[in-house]
């Protein structure tokens, strides 16, 4: 946790895996944290580590989403931004029912066919993905063609979509090779966008009824 839970928190979950291994941080979410939250100290920035960070166990990482999501609303956050990379990027549309979550970013969101969208009724869903991303030796990745069709889906239950593609980015913004949490090609063009999601989930609560002029 950074900054700590505050009214506005913004909630991360990472990717997985098909073999089922215990969860571990994710590369990308922790990397945009790193850059972002400084940018932002009035916000909560909360990264989930699933028990089991596999999509063979996509039940359980929801499972445990859904505590996150619960733990932040008890801890005072009344206004969650969920986000989603990768296979969280499934997690976080299967949990985006939970009433503090007015919207759900998808960072290369693995959005499989089969999944059901039902939980982003009534919410603002949006997409940032790399062109170029797809599975790479040793790079596991999630073709943008795919996470486009997830968000065509969604129309039918979001209050609102957006779809970014980012030219020239690859599968998400970091990796963490032996040497340590490195940034991928147009990881600084990842943190701007995610910035500007930041910056409108900000803005929605100044606009909202009875918030003060100037505060």
């Amino acid at each position: 946790m950074t900054n700590g839970l505050q009214p506005d928190t913004l909630v991360w979950l990472g990717g997985g895996r098909q073999a089922e291994e215990p969860g571990t941080w994710s590369a990308s979410n922790e990397w945009l944290v790193n850059r972002l939250a400084p940018r932002f100290p009035g916000l909560g920035f909360v990264e989930v580590r699933y028990r089991v960070k596999s999509w063979q166990r996509l039940e359980l990482c929801i499972e445990d989403a859904r505590a996150a999501l619960q733990a932040a609303a008890e801890g005072g956050a009344d206004r969650i931004l969920l986000v989603g990379f990768s296979m969280g990027g499934a997690v976080a549309a299967s949990a985006a029912d939970h009433p503090a979550v007015g919207t759900v970013l998808g960072l290369a969101p693995w959005l499989p066919d089969r999944l059901s969208l039902d939980a982003l009724a009534g919410r603002r869903f949006a997409v940032i993905h790399g062109a170029l991303d797809r599975n790479l030796p040793g790079i596991p990745g999630v073709s943008a063609a795919s996470s486009r069709r997830g968000l065509e889906r969604a129309r039918v239950h979001a209050s609102e979509v957006q779809y970014t593609l980012i030219p020239g980015g690859l599968h998400g913004a970091a990796l963490r090779p032996r040497w340590g949490l490195t940034p991928l090609p147009r990881a600084g063009r990842w943190a701007k966008l995610v910035g500007r999601e930041i910056d409108r989930f900000t803005e929605e609560r100044s606009s909202e009824p009875g918030a003060r002029a100037g505060s």
